[in-house]
């Protein structure tokens, strides 16, 4: 007799089915948690300790930090699950942060959350999942996903201002398959309504606003604790290539960026270009930042390359909206973006990111690195 899919989609009773759910002492896992523990499944809650936190980190509004991992021992005591923390410090250096920096040091504007989700997160945390022999790993991430003839893919959530389908574009087919997202099918409202009718302490509790290892938003105080030779002056220029000011450092910058350039025009200007080559910052009119044509490297594609054949739509940077574009595929790793109307600030560093629409919602393609 075949069993009944459970409402994760896995062929067992939840009571025979163990999850491991990775809890960052937030809202929404603990909520995910306590919904997959009343529902009956055998929970198995993960934190993960990230960096160690400086007094600037505890202040402010991040993810995993010391706090948080009390609060989530505090919901899995209070959910009657296991509760383990793993130290991924060393990890989470050389996968992020170091990659941050990098980045940040060639003038680029880096997404590390992209790469947190790429490296500990999806793969050394679905390692261990699996270790545990746990049938699927459920976070609380807000992205829905869609299983048909045993393929798993991954849409945008309902809730499309906390959709963070942007941030999981490089997961690949074989973790779609193992990952599970039940948030992704509801409004935040409703989940902070669950958390309080579990009676969980983070009912409440504010969602995280920035960067984790990054106090206040304050990016340069990073890059002063890790390369703290960086900052070397440089030249400013215009569109014509005169001189006209000086920088105290190009990772004080990114494309787009009014503030703090110094200095004054008869019209406002922005950072059109930074040359990390030739430490030059490149400054003009607004019309300038417009941008049709995008480069992209190390590509993840989710789908086949048929889908790509007429118009999609992509995303380039987190906060912005569904852009029509023509995609076209050169290889397994580079891509040529054409956008049908002219977009402005796009930055390499960042991840422009690919959908198109079925009856499912908008259904995430893959995406790539922003290049030029």
């Amino acid at each position: 007799m075949k069993t009944e899919l459970n409402s994760l989609g896995i062929d067992k009773k939840p009571s025979d089915t163990t999850i491991v759910v990775a809890m960052s002492g937030g809202v929404d896992s603990s909520t995910v948690a306590g919904m997959m523990k009343k529902e009956g499944y055998n929970v198995i809650g993960i934190t993960l300790k990230l960096y160690d936190d400086s007094k600037e980190v505890a202040k402010s509004k991040q993810c995993c930090s010391g706090q948080d991992i009390m609060d989530a021992k505090r919901v899995a005591n209070k959910l009657g699950i296991k509760h383990k923390i793993l130290y991924y410090q060393d990890k989470f250096k050389q996968g992020v942060v170091d990659n941050f920096v990098d980045s940040y040091l060639k003038g680029e504007t880096p997404i590390p959350c992209i790469q947190c989700n790429q490296t500990v997160k999806f793969k050394d945390l679905l390692e261990v999942s699996k270790d545990l022999k746990a049938d699927a790993l459920v976070t609380g991430h807000y992205v829905k996903s869609v299983t048909k003839n045993n393929s798993t893919s991954m849409y945008r959530a309902i809730d499309e201002s906390r959709d963070q389908s942007y941030f999981l574009f490089n997961t690949t087919r074989k973790q779609l398959d193992y990952l599970r997202f039940p948030l992704g099918k509801i409004l935040k409202d409703k989940t902070r309504e669950i958390a309080k009718e579990l009676d969980l302490n983070v009912a409440d509790k504010p969602d995280s606003q920035d960067i984790c290892f990054v106090p206040n938003g304050n990016y340069s105080s990073v890059i002063k604790k890790f390369r703290p030779n960086s900052f070397k002056k440089g030249n400013i220029k215009n569109l014509d290539g005169k001189v006209i000011g000086v920088h105290n450092g190009i990772i004080n910058f990114t494309i787009g960026q009014r503030k703090g350039i110094k200095v004054s025009d008869k019209n406002p200007l922005y950072v059109i270009k930074i040359d990390s080559e030739n430490n030059e910052i490149i400054v003009g009119p607004k019309e300038n930042l417009g941008k049709k044509n995008i480069f992209l490297k190390n590509l993840n594609l989710l789908s086949e390359k048929e889908e790509f054949e007429n118009n999609i739509f992509v995303k380039v940077r987190s906060t912005g909206k569904l852009l029509e574009a023509k995609v076209n595929i050169k290889d397994k790793n580079t891509a040529e973006v054409n956008l049908v109307e002219f977009e402005d600030g796009i930055s390499p560093g960042q991840a422009c990111v690919f959908y198109n629409k079925d009856q499912f919602g908008h259904k995430v393609l893959g995406g790539g690195w922003i290049k030029e």
